[in-house]
């Protein structure tokens, strides 16, 4: 491992490429035959799917440029852009889901005539590529946020195709026509909860705050267990992007203690049972507290 290592986005580039093709075939199949046959839903659908590409895109652009070596400027690199990349992905979601809502409400008196039979076959094609594509990138969603964010995406698109099949098979069932109006809202309603929980998770990288996996408590209790770990104080967990967790703190050791052996075991503790593999430690004997005041906690 190098530098700082690679980030789990950047292992799954080529997976990110693939889905990329896969949405964008669906994409063109979607509003062609939505313009065709004057299925909102559909065209519903193509937006969102649009959105993904545009998301999907920014991801890999974000990955090449976090891809950088560190200089003296930015230490870190430019991981952090995976996780800007994520937030665009956030707020695009968000402007096309009201886009979708506001027509649907807009169309929910009208009776369009829709040719149900395109709209059926490009929806059923459509739902089963975007579970081939959700497939590609579900290993990679559990390690990195970007590829959480294309996989909730993804799975949103299958939804999305699912709807837009059941409405076309009720209007050929029943002849209910409001049904593609109706299938074009619940498109819109479903971007909404999954795209708020991946700003959130975004947000909260960018806030510096403790990974969800990482519990402080559990990391002071580890530390504290060390041979020769007398106390520890400015301890502070944080993510640099997805995949990436870092450790500082100071560690407060026996006037005896051997420093070197304190930081291998710490270091592998850490490594070893929280996934923390960059950290960073500063070892006080028992006469430094008094240099620091009452500044640390």
């Amino acid at each position: 491992m190098s530098g700082h290592g690679r980030s789990a986005a950047q292992a799954s580039r080529s997976r990110l490429v693939l889905v990329l093709g896969i949405s964008a075939a669906v994409f063109v199949a979607e509003i062609v035959t939505g313009i065709l046959t004057n299925s909102l839903a559909l065209l519903a659908d193509s937006a969102h799917v649009f959105t993904d590409m545009t998301g999907v895109v920014l991801a890999l652009a974000a990955i090449e440029l976090a891809g950088r070596p560190a200089t003296d400027r930015r230490s870190y690199g430019y991981h952090r852009l995976e996780i800007f990349a994520a937030i665009v992905n956030a707020l695009l979601l968000f402007g096309i889901a009201a886009v979708v809502l506001i027509e649907g409400v807009r169309r929910i008196s009208a009776d369009p005539s829709i040719q149900t039979g395109p709209m059926v076959i490009v929806a059923g094609l459509a739902f089963v590529a975007n579970l081939a594509a959700a497939s590609v990138l579900r290993g990679p969603a559990a390690t990195s946020l970007n590829m959480k964010g294309a996989y909730l995406e993804v799975m949103s698109d299958a939804l999305g195709s699912a709807a837009v099949l059941i409405a076309g098979g009720t209007i050929v069932l029943t002849g209910f026509r409001a049904a593609d109006v109706i299938a074009s809202l619940l498109i819109g309603a479903l971007i909404l909860p999954r795209t708020w929980s991946l700003l959130r998770e975004a947000v909260d990288i960018l806030l510096e705050a403790t990974p969800k996996t990482v519990h402080v408590a559990h990391v002071r209790e580890h530390i504290l267990d060390a041979p020769g770990v007398t106390g520890v104080h400015d301890l502070h967990v944080w993510t640099i992007t997805s995949g990436m967790n870092v450790i500082s703190a100071h560690v407060e050791v026996t006037e005896h203690a051997d420093r070197g052996a304190v930081l291998r075991e710490l270091a592998r503790c850490l490594s070893d049972d929280f996934d923390i593999e960059h950290s960073t430690f500063q070892v006080e004997g028992p006469d430094h507290k008094r240099f620091e005041g009452d500044l640390h906690a």
